[in-house]
């Protein structure tokens, strides 16, 4: 069996090929960052018309990359929700053209059932029901994951996702987009216990995650270091923030595993690709005995081979919308509390 999967819900065109549901031919990205690092965050009107101009490019490249043509597949997949409007569109319409011509089914796949499954892409496998950590610019959720396309939103961001939270302290520091990477690499030569930045745990039993206080401190410091005229120490405030990030998602991680009884733990999303946030889960998993499992960090970021796994298991239990032509495109998910 061949899909071919289309991502487009934000700054990355992506295109893959899957057969089998487990042998990934081809997986293209075609990512922005250099266009949007003026601006510091996503623009997306300007996001829109760059998915325009690459798509065609980045899907001819994945079916060249895997030696397939287009009368051999059968069928594709598409990021369907959430995401930007205007970006999702553009995929879809793609999509939906070649589904049109070739005659085959086309899925829609919801974005973070993708990055719930991005794991298998990996040769570390878990088996089900595991605890999904999935943290990124637009999310910081935790979920339970019981099968292939049974998933329960457990945890959610009540403010500010982790990504988002590392975009806008870089942005305050002078320090460029995206954020993550670039805290990350800062942070290796910073003291994490330098600065003590809050943890904000909502409660013991809590599993949701609130990062804008922690983001308004670090403003209130450098407000005050201004004030001050002291010299800013920029690796010693990157270290103290991410493991202030760090500590939360690692621990909310922990909790949600102990209190579904599951353990497993899976980490997910952009912020997945973190060393440290790696390391850390890592660590913790064997202190509590509770196996980590975690994707290749190229496979954290957005990309189209995620889709293609979520797109296979739609397929074979033929649960997706038979109405190819009329398939609509929304901008949140489908996988709530």
């Amino acid at each position: 069996m061949l899909l071919l999967a289309i991502e487009s819900s934000c700054d990355e065109t992506a295109a893959a090929v899957l057969q089998d549901g487990t042998n990934l031919l081809s997986s293209v990205v075609d990512s922005q960052i250099l266009l949007h690092s003026p601006y510091g965050g996503v623009v997306p009107e300007l996001a829109s018309r760059r998915h325009i101009e690459t798509i065609y490019q980045v899907v001819d490249q994945a079916l060249n990359e895997a030696s397939i043509r287009l009368d051999q597949l059968d069928a594709i997949a598409v990021t369907q929700r959430p995401g930007l409007v205007g970006c999702l569109l553009i995929g879809m319409s793609f999509a939906k053209a070649i589904a049109y011509v070739e005659n085959i089914p086309c899925i829609g796949v919801d974005h973070m059932a993708g990055h719930l499954l991005s794991v298998f892409l990996g040769e570390d496998h878990p088996d089900f029901p595991y605890i999904a950590l999935v943290a990124s610019g637009g999310h910081s959720s935790l979920y339970l994951a019981d099968a292939p396309l049974s998933y329960k939103q457990i945890g959610q961001t009540r403010d500010d996702a982790a990504g988002e939270a590392f975009d806008k302290v870089s942005k305050l520091l002078g320090l460029g987009y995206p954020g993550g990477p670039i805290i990350s690499d800062k942070a290796k030569e910073g003291n994490p216990a330098a600065i003590p930045f809050p943890r904000a745990w909502l409660g013991t039993d809590s599993l949701d995650f609130s990062f804008s206080g922690l983001k308004t401190s670090v403003v209130n410091y450098v407000n005050r270091a201004s004030q001050k005229e002291e010299e800013l120490h920029i690796p010693d405030i990157c270290a103290s923030f991410q493991e202030a990030i760090v500590d939360v998602l690692v621990e909310k991680a922990i909790t949600a595993a102990k209190k579904s009884g599951v353990s497993r733990i899976v980490l997910a999303g952009g912020v997945g690709a973190n060393h440290r946030l790696r390391e850390h889960l890592n660590k913790r998993g064997l202190d509590e005995d509770i196996a980590v499992f975690l994707p290749p960090k190229h496979f954290c970021t957005d990309n189209a081979a995620m889709i293609a796994i979520a797109g296979y298991h739609l397929f074979n239990s033929n649960q997706y919308e038979s109405d190819t032509l009329n398939m609509d495109v929304y901008s949140r998910s489908q996988i709530h509390i």
